[in-house]
């Protein structure tokens, strides 16, 4: 559908009041996947490497949180108020506006499906953002054991819990839990973009990230701090059980951001026959 057409469905159909309708938003999700796709190789990948280094954040204050309650609080609390800190590295990095595989699972495919990008164009952009993302996760968790320990921040059987959460699962449940992962960030680039102040913008992506962060959804970009940093403390996580997780939670999200937002949402609104 051109931007044209685009524009003329919007213009024919009313939304509520205060609300983005359906045509806009995918116009608008279109438009920045494009501008995306044509990003320089080198701005891209140090974008990618950014969003690596500021979401450890999350990771770290999980640790941190860990560390000081204890078992005081008891563990639905406990897990509530860590799940929360899970959240904190993605409100750096969306915020921040670098870029993060996991929201570019949806929205860079969207230009693809409306014939106005190549699938050459959207691999170039995966692969220069998700090498910068993972690049910065392994230098933040390699930084945050050892550092965090040695400041007193975080005892490092704090990083082992956080990872055997994420690599106790069987490969087909974690790959399910990836899918799940992945849909609910592309669903969150949908929202931001449907989403028009900054105060709701932070709103969806406190909601969406903590409730992936509560479930213990695998995400590939925190999860491999999370796990790596399990690896470098604890014989009880293997380099093998570390590279199986990052494997299974890519392709999970990958197919859960692309499946079940870009492809149906594109879908639904372009090919519904209203």
């Amino acid at each position: 559908m051109s931007k044209e057409d685009l524009d003329r469905r919007i213009r024919t159909e009313a939304p509520g009041e205060g609300q983005k309708p359906k045509q806009e938003i995918l116009a608008q999700e279109i438009q920045e996947g494009l501008e995306e796709l044509d990003r320089p190789s080198d701005g891209l990948f140090l974008s990618g490497v950014s969003a690596g280094l500021d979401i450890g954040f999350g990771p770290l204050l999980m640790a941190v949180l860990l560390t000081v309650v204890g078992g005081s609080w008891g563990d639905p609390l406990t897990r509530i108020v860590v799940a929360n800190a899970y959240a904190v590295g993605f409100i750096f990095v969306i915020g921040g506006r670098s870029e993060l595989f996991t929201e570019h699972t949806a929205r860079a495919m969207l230009p693809v499906l409306d014939g106005r990008a190549s699938v050459g164009e959207l691999a170039r952009l995966w692969a220069l953002v998700y090498a910068g993302n993972v690049l910065g996760g392994v230098l933040f968790a390699v930084g945050m054991v050892y550092f965090a320990p040695a400041y007193g921040i975080a005892d490092p059987s704090a990083f082992t819990e956080i990872a055997l959460h994420l690599t106790e699962h069987g490969p087909w449940i974690l790959l399910a839990g990836g899918v799940a992962a992945g849909w609910l960030m592309g669903l969150l680039s949908w929202l931001l973009t449907a989403a028009r102040e900054s105060i709701a913008r932070i709103a969806v992506v406190w909601v969406v990230t903590t409730s992936i962060g509560l479930a213990h959804l695998p995400h590939c970009i925190a999860g491999n701090v999370e796990v790596l940093a399990g690896t470098l403390v604890s014989p009880r996580i293997s380099l093998a059980q570390y590279a199986g997780f990052l494997s299974l939670a890519t392709v999970g999200n990958a197919i859960g951001g692309s499946v079940f937002v870009a492809l149906l949402k594109y879908a639904h609104v372009v090919r519904g026959g209203e």
